[in-house]
């Protein structure tokens, strides 16, 4: 079998692509017709009576405290961390032993 050696061209082009910040130093600046936008409140009042099931005060309580973090922070979807420091910061604090107020579910092996 022949052997055969590949030779390396001798001119190359190279293409190069614009990054991103390239491509936005490039575009052309937005035009805004008439006020500039402003932020708009979207995130509608907790309403506990538009639920099926009756709200006891401290869950009512929670609800709002969570709601009130929520537009403080600007975060949707607070972690568990910042879960628990809004339930903090509303003065509960554990005192007594755990209870279950769910029934445990098991899984039958098949």
């Amino acid at each position: 079998m022949a052997s055969r050696t590949l030779e390396a061209p001798t001119d190359l082009i190279v293409s190069r692509r614009q990054t991103a910040k390239e491509r936005r130093a490039a575009a052309p600046e937005p035009v805004f017709s008439g006020a500039e936008r402003r932020k708009v409140e979207r995130r509608r009042q907790i309403d506990p009576t538009t639920c099926e099931r009756d709200y006891r005060p401290d869950e009512v309580e929670f609800m709002k405290a969570m709601d009130d973090y929520k537009r403080r922070s600007g975060r949707q979807f607070p972690t568990w961390s910042e879960v628990l420091e809004v339930i903090r910061d509303i003065g509960y604090r554990k005192v007594a032993q755990p209870t279950q107020t769910y029934d445990t579910v098991t899984i039958e092996a098949e």
